[in-house]
């Protein structure tokens, strides 16, 4: 008999089952009024017939709870009214927990796998708190007895978690709650609705019940705590309330978040001021984009009604305006700034020495929490031969004053897409090399296929497929030797770029020594606070993961700081709900939650709808109408799911569909939004205008049509 055809016949069996129970109106028998006016009979017949009753008792509940059918509470309270508080304890407790797993293996048998095929994706959050912590979740709403137990004893089954665990938690667990009910059930003549079961010392009880789940989940919490602080000697004052290392984005948003909330704050930075982001990263590159933009307009000049323009430049000169940006930036994220914001900002190298303790300098700090901000460098990756050459890196690449005529750009990630079309620009002969099937691997196909394009129009050379495997030097020429579908290829160069990826900091200031888990991305293991496993040291930025955007560093700060300096008072899961980001390509490509990939992959009923820019004015009298606003919809529902736009300031665009996603705004509201004219920001109304047009009420318009003609007579 196949899986199909057991699953078919065991529920054909259940709806017969329920069927019948309803057909023949039983469940009158599981009245509050039925089991009052039975009372009596009831004990006549179990006090002649005790182990008979006790047994019918227990086989009736079982089916009861296993079938979901209404009326347990009602023979609960019947079990304690006929049978006396103990003996009623002892066979509820065990009869609920022996049906509510009977329930759980049936809903885990039928339903399961269909349910983890179809929404695997969506559910692998919730499958991995389970595995995690499904123990303790189950405990605590066993606890509260007004909860509906049949709905826990369903959805559960649809998880990975163990049937053996899911009896004995729930055996334990609805104990409390079984005995209040079993106890209001010897109370059965005084009481004449379930309202009466909520008398002052029984409402007492559920409210001790509904509030244990929170005391005891905080017990854990601080028991946890202890244990692993045990083996440091705690300061019996401390110099500070937090300590930040690392003064990149995540660092400088906490020192500032918790100097203004009055804390006594140091950050420690042991290079320069503004991290990775002002001085080897966003900053620099961004400028360094827009001046090869400037360029781009220039061979553009006929587009724009002028006959030739000429633009002289020298590469040195513009390398030296991109200095002069990240110099005008630097007051932003500088120590007097900083300073008179109320921290105490220390040039050194910081090491961990216990939780409580942070050396620098010479100085040990003391301080009740710490934070780790110390972000992420550039991945290297093992490429034999690779250090036979001065090979070029995001944080190296800022010192170059010479344009180099070949250049090889190793990786189609941001980064490496950006710096390959910026130098291309200022006439290097760029040649990118990716080992994946396409660049931008994170984009939809046609994202990807049209940055390729545009870069391929603009002379670079765009390898994808090509597995870098060696770093030659042949007759004084270096060469990068590819693999590519079984064949050796050989790619010339003066100078490589290496941009495959971000390594998290996580070595040389105690981390090792203290024991702080690593997780197998090689990043620092946090939980939803952000915590390590010592419970005063978090983290934010790259160092933490998962993502690696400035933006998210700073959104994980204020996460990182408050749960620092107010657990365990008040703390909060940090909301990864709604991140965006942009690559800064021309045209940008910006995107917030997910694309028609993911939405595919995780096999989604969903829409999409598309505007594409060369219907858009401002655009078109922009010279900017290559590109798209893509918005991924459930089918038939404005709720946006995800946004991609290819175009012009698509970083700034998109903005208005992050606020939208994190606030449940949905397209509808976006096209009853005025919108100024002209501008790009139209494009996001138009989208909404599309996705309108295709949901047309074609029944309700010829109604309206029929009502129009007969008003002409």
């Amino acid at each position: 008999m196949s899986g199909r055809t057991q699953k078919g016949l065991i529920l054909f069996g259940i709806v017969a089952l329920i069927g019948l129970f309803f057909a023949f109106d039983l469940q009158r028998y599981l009245t509050l009024t039925e089991l009052k006016a039975r009372q009596e009979s009831f004990s006549v017949y179990y006090a002649t017939h005790r182990l008979m009753s006790l047994a019918a008792y227990f086989i009736l509940y079982v089916v009861v709870t296993a079938l979901s059918l209404p009326g347990a509470a009602v023979m609960t309270l019947a079990g304690g009214a006929l049978f006396g508080f103990w003996p009623a304890l002892v066979v509820v407790s065990f009869s609920s927990s022996l049906g509510a797993t009977l329930a759980f293996l049936v809903s885990r048998f039928l339903l399961r796998d269909w349910v983890q095929a179809r929404f695997g994706e969506r559910l692998q959050a919730v499958n991995a708190g389970v595995a995690r912590e499904g123990a303790f979740y189950l405990f605590s709403l066993r606890l509260v007895p007004l909860f509906p137990f049949f709905v826990i004893n369903l959805v559960l089954g649809l998880t990975p978690m163990p049937a053996r665990t899911f009896y004995w938690v729930s055996q334990i667990g609805m104990l409390a709650g079984t005995a209040v009910y079993v106890n209001a059930g010897t109370q059965l003549g005084q009481i004449n609705s379930l309202a009466g079961i909520l008398s002052p010392g029984l409402l007492l009880s559920f409210v001790l019940l509904g509030l244990f789940p929170l005391i005891a989940k905080k017990g854990l919490d601080l028991l946890k705590q202890r244990k692993a602080l045990a083996r440091f000697s705690r300061p019996k004052h401390f110099d500070y309330n937090l300590v930040v290392i690392g003064a990149g984005s995540a660092g400088l948003v906490s020192a500032y978040i918790a100097a203004a909330v009055k804390s006594k704050v140091a950050l420690i930075e042991k290079h320069k001021m503004g991290g990775d982001c002002l001085n080897t990263g966003c900053v620099p590159s961004k400028a360094l984009i827009r001046s090869a933009k400037m360029l781009a307009y220039g061979r553009r000049a006929t587009e724009f009604g002028f006959k030739t323009t000429n633009t002289d430049f020298d590469f040195a000169e513009v390398m030296e305006r991109v200095q002069k940006v990240v110099t005008k930036v630097e007051p932003h994220d500088s120590v007097e700034r900083f300073t008179g914001l109320g921290v105490e900002c220390i040039s050194g190298a910081a090491r961990i020495t216990s939780p409580y303790r942070v050396e620098v300098n010479g100085r040990t700090l003391s301080t009740r929490n710490i934070i780790v901000a110390t972000g992420a460098a550039p991945f290297v990756p093992p490429i034999p031969g690779l250090d036979q050459v001065e090979y070029l890196t995001s944080d190296n690449l800022w010192q170059l004053r010479t344009l180099p005529k070949r250049l090889v750009v190793l990786g189609g990630g941001p980064i490496g897409c950006e710096m390959t079309q910026a130098f291309a620009r200022f006439g290097a002969e760029v040649t990118q090399v990716e080992m994946a099937s396409k660049i931008m691997g994170r984009e939809d196909p046609d994202v990807s296929a049209f940055i390729r394009a545009r870069f391929e129009a603009e002379g670079v050379r765009v390898l994808t497929g090509h597995a870098a495997k060696q770093v030659v030097v042949k007759d004084n020429e270096k060469l990068l030797i590819c693999e590519h579908r079984g064949e050796q290829v050989e790619i010339p160069f003066d100078a490589i770029l290496i941009a495959v990826g971000r390594k998290a900091n996580i070595k040389g200031f105690g981390l090792e020594e203290l024991g702080v888990q690593i997780s197998p991305r090689g990043t620092i293991e946090t939980d939803p606070f952000l915590r390590t496993n010592f419970p005063n040291i978090l983290c934010a930025g790259d160092v933490a993961g998962p993502y690696q955007f400035t933006h998210t560093a700073a959104h994980q700060a204020w996460y990182a700081v408050v749960n620092a300096l107010f657990s365990p008072f008040k703390t909060f899961r940090v909301d990864y709900r709604v991140i965006p980001w942009c690559t800064f390509t021309d045209p940008e490509v910006a995107r917030v939650g997910m694309n028609t990939t993911e939405a595919t992959e995780q096999k989604l009923d969903f829409e999409v709808t598309v505007y594409q820019l060369e219907e858009l004015d401002r655009a078109i009298a922009e010279g900017e109408d290559d590109g798209w606003i893509k918005v991924i919809t459930p089918r038939g529902n404005d709720k946006i799911l995800g946004a991609t736009i290819v175009g012009p300031h698509a970083g700034d665009l998109l903005a208005e569909f992050i606020l939208a996603m994190k606030h449940g705004i949905g397209l509808n509201k976006i096209l009853g939004t005025i919108h100024p004219y002209p501008t790009l920001a139209e494009g996001n109304k138009a989208t909404a205008g599309e996705w309108k047009r295709a949901h047309i009420p074609v029944k309700l318009l010829a109604w309206v049509e029929k009502f129009h003609r007969w008003q002409r007579g």
